[in-house]
């Protein structure tokens, strides 16, 4: 049996439902990540259509984005890009094919943008690029 604070899905769950919340609520005060999958994983208790809504609203967010991207900041945008595709999948996938297929083109058409905008000097995003 794990140690007590070993951070295991067990022991989380001895903490409680409202405790985690309130833990989740003051992690995501200070990372837009995990705000936006908190964001994200509540539209998919909603419906099908507020999970595209969501992931419509970071597709365009990261398309409307200038700002270049350096080698200290391309992992989030790896994992951000990594959470959008999956939540196409895995969220819409199997209730909306037709909605994921549609915001699946919508996110491969970033390509050029991102690619443009991000010092991939470590090939990185290459390397996300051909796993997608």
């Amino acid at each position: 049996m794990p140690p007590k604070k070993t951070l295991t899905t067990k022991n989380l769950e001895a903490l409680g439902a409202e405790r985690l919340a309130e833990l989740l609520i003051e992690i995501s005060d200070t990372n837009a990540a995990v705000q936006r999958r908190l964001r994200l994983e509540l539209a998919g208790v909603q419906s099908p259509s507020e999970v595209a809504r969501e992931i419509r609203k970071r597709l365009n967010a990261i398309a409307r984005s200038r700002s270049f991207v350096d080698w200290q900041n391309r992992r989030s945008l790896v994992d951000d890009l990594q959470t959008q595709r999956r939540a196409i999948i895995d969220h819409l996938g199997k209730t909306d094919p037709k909605e994921a297929l549609d915001l699946m083109w919508g996110f491969m058409a970033l390509a050029s943008s991102v690619f443009a905008r991000c010092d991939d000097s470590s090939g990185t995003l290459s390397e996300f690029s051909t796993k997608a």
